[in-house]
């Protein structure tokens, strides 16, 4: 079978041809809590190990007057300085001003708003996610020289599957700011299954179930023939084991009567909190400073979590058109699924054993280095293994009375481009506002807005003469762009949607729900709105007609057709469907003598102006 290769356009992978030239690719899991690097060595996917050995990672920044601490000692820290010290950065990633305060009150950190963003008040100055992200890279990228004293060519970073685009978009800022080309953003549970797939080669349906520290994603796959298709997505950006480790603290806190802890204690109390978490992985119980926490007091704390990741996981199975026993394979991913209850809920939820024979911590890099080694024209796993992500919610533009029309459907499979035509409304229309749009909603008022940009230079035609071209493009990404066309002349308009920042969790949650609640509703909603434009544009057209050619119409003619014109005006503000289409019926079944009479007044025109040419020729 030939390798399908994705990647994007300035960055080709090498021919086959050119294999004894390996160019260094490697895999980064840019993790809330850990973030790891790993890369292809004798056939196999490999994490790297600093020099003391450890192959995690603490996604930990700490900021001095005029230095940088990344990883385990910057985590742990007993120095009032703990303000400077930021973890769980990848929350706040392409996160907007408006998310600011659902972060204040669990972070010892001086969040502040930055031209719109969230950004750290530290003592070397403010920075943004972003900068904090580039460098956990940096690090991550010193690493590797360690151990190879090659160029990097690139590397596949992988990102949660529910990230939307501003969040994907500053990821690989930060990759920009680290250095790093970045040969492709790819989902952490395709990634999982990717390194999990090598040795499989039937055809299976794959549930991924990935837990981190501050994110959760389940994904169905399909796996035929060495293609990795992604059937459906669900998730929480906002949900993961830091809310374990919140509960743990929030209990500390009653226990010991504190109300408004400052910067140091909550960075003293989140490590605390860290290892109590881990140590109830293996023991019924554990002391934090005198105060004991039995792990089934744990397990009811969390218990609220761990149902919420069960929820998505039922309705990214439906969303797959699948039953819970149509899953093949379960895996486990994300150091939270090392907590013994969240196995076993998975495990019950689907009625049986969940892989995971691969470390949890390390599944997405190794995944990710594979992907890497591919696009980077290596293919020394001999990997036929071709990914195929989904676009999490539709996407769309807003048309003619704020109605939504979707142009790339929900859990359609990425890259994709796809064109669709429009046209104009008003005669002499010169200009167009293209309005992208995102959600499942008929109503743009009830979709999440993108972005905006303008076609101007449209011939002034007719109404609905106008021929425009509008192309929606998902790269391999998840990254959006949109451009317009009128093709008679074709003037074009083009627009990278990078929102300045990312959607809520909640917001996403809601928007689905919505959909399926008010499905019916919607669809009588959208037929009435279209039935409304109808009616607009037959009264206009009709007003303009009678204008220009009234002696063709007798007196009682005229009468009718103002008589239905503002019946139709009357019902078009506030009718019902029904009624509305009746009326638009009535009209235009009272002008059709009228409209006969117009045709054969301009075909008259046109033949004697025919003639009249051909007098001339003679």
């Amino acid at each position: 079978m030939t390798l399908l290769q994705i990647s994007e356009p300035e960055n080709k992978p090498m021919s086959k041809s050119d294999n004894a030239a390996k160019r260094l690719a490697v895999g980064i899991d840019l993790g809330t809590t850990h973030s790891l690097i790993a890369l292809m060595q004798d056939d196999a996917p490999k994490v790297l190990a600093d020099e003391q050995q450890n192959l995690l990672l603490p996604s930990v920044v700490r900021y001095y007057d005029n230095d940088v601490e990344v990883g385990k000692t910057a985590a742990y820290t007993d120095s009032e300085d703990a303000i400077n010290t930021i973890s769980s950065v990848k929350r706040l990633m392409g996160r907007g001003s408006a998310d600011i305060n659902a972060f204040l009150s669990k972070s010892p950190n001086d969040i502040i708003d930055q031209s719109g963003m969230p950004a750290f008040n530290t003592v070397a100055g403010v920075v943004n996610p972003v900068q904090v992200s580039a460098e956990i890279l940096k690090k991550l990228k010193q690493r590797l020289r360690q151990v190879t004293q090659e160029d990097l060519y690139g590397a596949v970073i992988t990102v949660p599957a529910y990230f939307d685009d501003g969040q994907r978009q500053a990821t690989k800022d930060a990759a920009k700011l680290a250095d790093i080309d970045v040969l492709r953003l790819i989902n952490e549970p395709t990634a999982a299954a990717l390194a999990y797939g090598l040795d499989k080669n039937e055809e299976r349906i794959i549930a991924v179930y990935d837990l981190g520290g501050g994110t959760f994603d389940i994904s169905i796959l399909h796996r035929h023939q060495g293609i990795f298709k992604v059937l459906a997505t669900g998730g929480d950006t906002a949900l993961g084991g830091d809310d374990f480790d919140q509960c743990i603290i929030d209990y500390i806190l009653q226990k010991t009567d504190q109300q408004k802890p400052n910067a140091l204690v909550l960075r003293q109390l989140l490590d605390k909190a860290r290892q109590a978490k881990e140590q109830l992985s293996d023991h019924t119980g554990v002391d934090i400073d005198g105060i004991t926490l039995q792990r089934q007091q744990f397990n009811q704390m969390i218990a609220p979590f761990i149902n919420k990741t069960l929820q998505l996981c039922r309705q990214a199975v439906k969303d797959a058109e699948l039953n819970l026993q149509d899953i093949d394979d379960i895996i486990m991913v994300g150091g939270s699924t090392r907590v013994p209850q969240v196995k076993q809920a998975v495990e019950a939820l689907f009625a049986k054993p969940a892989l995971q024979t691969i470390d949890p911590d390390q599944v997405v890099a190794m995944g990710a280095a594979i992907q890497a080694d591919i696009l980077a024209g290596n293919n020394a796993s001999g990997s036929e293994n071709l990914l195929l992500d989904v676009v999490p919610l539709s996407l769309g533009i807003e048309t003619m009375g704020g109605l939504t029309e979707r142009i790339i459907e929900r859990n359609t499979t990425i890259p994709i481009i796809k064109t669709q035509e429009f046209t104009t409304f008003k005669d002499q229309q010169t200009a167009m506002m293209i309005h992208v749009v995102q959600g499942e909603r008929e109503l743009v008022q009830d979709c999440r807005s993108l972005a905006h940009f303008e076609l101007k230079d449209i011939p002034p035609l007719p109404a609905g003469m106008a021929r425009i071209q509008v192309t929606f493009q998902v790269d391999a990404d998840g990254l959006l762009s949109v451009s317009a066309m009128e093709k008679t002349t074709g003037k074009s308009s083009h627009i990278e949607v990078k929102p300045s920042y990312g959607l809520d969790a909640q917001q996403m949650e809601t928007m689905l729900k919505a959909s399926y609640r008010h499905a019916a509703q919607d669809i009588a909603t959208r037929e009435l709105r279209e039935l409304q434009i109808q009616a607009e544009s037959l009264l206009d057209a009709v007003q303009q007609a009678v204008a220009k050619d009234k002696d063709l119409l007798t007196a009682e003619e005229a009468d009718e057709i103002e008589k239905h014109c503002a019946a139709l005006q009357v019902l078009q503000l506030g009718g019902r469907a029904v009624e509305l289409a009746r009326a638009i019926k009535a009209l235009d079944k009272s002008t059709q003598a009228f409209a006969e009479r117009r045709v054969n007044r301009e075909l008259k025109r046109a033949l004697r102006g025919q003639s009249i040419m051909e007098n001339r020729d003679d």
